[in-house]
């Protein structure tokens, strides 16, 4: 039994959701977001909650419960309040610039690297060494830290690279003589 399907996901003051069929539509403050579930569960509205059942027993429709319910969550979630990721960049001479829609990365390397933000994804700048990357959809916030990250991802001994902020990077102890 899956213990996060059998939460309703309730629904916010300021935001609306529609229910036809498979789709959910969720419409706030922040934009408008979609899913198409599977045919393995089922999911209504009632009054300001969205509830998710399995359709039956098989392990699909129950992997599927959980699953879809996280996802409706994520909807209201990301309309309502949004999602923020923060990366930290270390080292010597490492610093992050945004240029319009293209941001700026020196990284140690002999170029800058331009890294083209996408559409959905907002980039911004405080300080030279910090990124912080905001959207309404969870999986393009995160795909984009991500590639970000990729570009130096920190190192285990001096901890140079690009970190997300809340990341603990496991440092190693350097050669002895």
């Amino acid at each position: 039994m899956s213990r996060i399907g059998k939460k309703p996901v309730s629904i916010p003051a300021g935001v609306t959701a529609t229910v036809s069929g498979q789709q959910v539509d969720v419409k706030g403050p922040k934009g408008t977001l979609s899913f198409t579930a599977t045919d393995d569960v089922t999911i209504t509205l009632e009054g300001s909650e969205i509830s998710v059942k399995p359709r039956g027993t098989s392990k699909r429709a129950r992997q599927q419960w959980g699953m879809s319910r996280s996802m409706v969550a994520n909807l209201v979630e990301g309309v309502s309040k949004g999602f923020k990721k923060e990366l930290e960049i270390n080292g010597v001479g490492y610093r992050a610039a945004m240029q319009g829609n293209v941001l700026k990365l020196s990284l140690g390397y002999s170029h800058e690297v331009n890294f083209e933000v996408p559409k959905g994804v907002t980039v911004t700048t405080p300080k030279q060494t910090e990124i912080v990357v905001e959207g309404i959809d969870p999986q393009l916030v995160g795909q984009v830290a991500a590639n970000i990250r990729e570009w130096r991802a920190p190192e285990p001994y001096k901890g140079k690279g690009i970190k997300y902020k809340d990341e603990f990077i496991f440092r190693k102890e350097g050669k002895k003589k």
